[in-house]
């Protein structure tokens, strides 16, 4: 009986779990939607990812079962003392939504009834006075839903702690017992009864009260009342036997009040069935009107009318008709130098004396003074060989001096003294390149420049050698190229 059982649990978990979550299909045509989506055709599939509570939980208990509506009973017959009988129950719970679940039940137990337990002796002329004692032991496996009233009525407005929630169940299975009678003849099995059997089949309904622990373990006390549907439950033998007719009712029913405890599974930080959606939104609402208050915007004024709040606006004197980009500073597209509200040749980089446009090749009045062996002024970031836009307007002229000169030039790369020679040496490499490369790409021949890297052997500043802690400015300024005639 026990494999059956297990068996007929697992059959009646798949269909519960399967359809515990809405489907997402919709209909192809331009009708409606169909009632199972979730009334747009834009629908993504539910993921265990996108869950924001835990919805599943076990449950496992114990108490007291108390025969109540049958023949021989535990609470009207007898002198009512020990026929207190003994139940347990394990269920696997899911919540459906904030408010329902369905729960996987299996029960069981052992309820005592009749004018004597029958543990113990059994009274002299116990049958001939009709004073039998009864037993009997069950097992069961039950459906129930599972209402959450306190969810289901909770006033949005309450702002108590959310820690007790009154539940009703109601459902029914199957159910499979022995029921055994004892008098002064001795004790005996009266009744056996099948899971699956016909007129084994049963309802119960009750209700319970939980306490939330924590997020994982809940408390819980029920009262539930079992319908049986059976007059031989209580061990009086056959239906129309002599003690099966001391009473009208046909159906044995007891009360099972039990305590428990609810281990909800999951990696969330709350169970679903301790949320209440309506709670939350206007819980959120609240929360918004009390931290409500009027933003004032531009509190400093925009001095220079370009669009752009003083609040975060980092050029206060932006030129009347410029443009500017979000932090307020004028555009300089060529990154020449000149602002594009002043510069003739937006695209093309160009030195300040000319207006942002490069200087047109011409031939000089003279000969060029080919004694000028130099010139200075590129400096680079730290461990960087890119070109600042600082450096444009001087790399502009060196275009226009060399284009317009017959000589050829090297250009040279160097370093301050920290890291090491070898570093230094590729990185003064990397620089030197770098600058070729925007000179020929601006219009140089590059048959009249080469570039060569010294790292940290050509210092403008020697003195600062590894040893020697420089100030800042000297190592910027060791950090550099320049240019050689030949």
């Amino acid at each position: 009986m026990k494999l059956s059982l297990a068996i007929v649990a697992f059959a009646l978990a798949v269909p519960t779990v399967a359809f515990a979550q809405d489907s997402i299909a919709v209909v192809s045509n331009d009708g409606y939607p169909n009632t199972f989506s979730s009334g747009s055709a834009n629908v993504s599939p539910f993921t265990q990812k996108s869950k924001r509570f835990n919805d599943w939980a076990v449950s496992f208990g114990a108490g007291v079962p108390l025969l109540q509506s049958a023949d021989l009973t535990s609470i009207k017959n007898g002198n009512g003392k020990n026929l207190i009988g003994y139940s347990a129950y394990v269920s696997i719970d899911k919540a459906i939504t904030h408010a329902f679940g369905i729960n996987l039940q299996y029960d069981r137990g052992e309820t005592r009834q009749g004018w004597f337990n029958t543990k113990d002796a059994a009274p002299t002329n116990a049958a001939a006075n009709r004073q039998e004692g009864a037993r009997t032991q069950y097992d069961a496996i039950s459906i129930l839903g599972d209402i959450n009233f306190s969810n289901l009525l909770r006033r949005v407005d309450n702002k108590s702690t959310f820690r007790w929630a009154l539940h009703g169940y109601a459902g029914v299975g199957t159910l499979a017992y022995r029921a055994y009678q004892k008098d002064d003849s001795g004790q005996r099995l009266m009744t056996e009864v099948k899971p699956f059997k016909f007129g084994s089949f049963f309802g119960q309904a009750g209700a319970g009260l939980k306490f939330k622990v924590n997020r994982r373990l809940d408390l819980e006390t029920r009262l539930m009342y079992v319908y049986t549907g059976d007059d031989e439950f209580d061990g009086g033998g056959a239906q129309y036997s002599n003690i099966n007719k001391r009473e009208d009712q046909i159906s044995d029913n007891f009360f099972n009040a039990t305590v428990g405890l609810s281990l909800k599974l999951g990696k969330h930080e709350s169970h679903l069935m301790w949320h209440d959606p309506l709670q939350e939104i206007y819980y959120k609402l609240d929360v918004l009107a009390n931290k409500n208050q009027d933003i004032e915007v531009c509190k400093k004024g925009d001095a220079d009318n370009d669009g752009v709040c003083d609040d975060w606006d980092r050029q206060l004197d932006t030129p009347a008709g410029a443009r500017v980009d979000g932090a307020g500073v004028a555009l300089d597209a060529d990154l020449d130098g000149v602002i594009d509200l002043y510069d003739k040749c937006v695209t093309v980089p160009g030195p300040v004396e000319n207006d942002g446009c490069p200087l047109t090749p011409t031939t000089p009045v003279g000969p060029v003074d080919e004694k000028v062996t130099n010139m200075e002024g590129i400096e680079f970031d730290l461990n960087s060989d890119r070109i600042l836009p600082s450096n444009t307007p001087i790399l502009n002229n060196a275009v226009s001096y060399i284009n317009s000169s017959s000589g050829s030039y090297t250009v040279i790369g160097a370093t301050d003294t920290r890291a090491s020679d070898a570093y230094n040496q590729k990185l003064s490499e990397r620089r030197a390149n770098s600058v070729k490369n925007y000179l020929i790409k601006n219009g140089v021949d590059s048959s009249k420049i080469n570039a060569v890297g010294r790292g940290e052997k050509d210092l403008k500043y020697p003195e600062c050698d590894p040893a020697t802690k420089c100030p800042e400015w000297k190592n910027r300024a060791n950090r550099r190229v320049y240019f050689e005639a030949k």
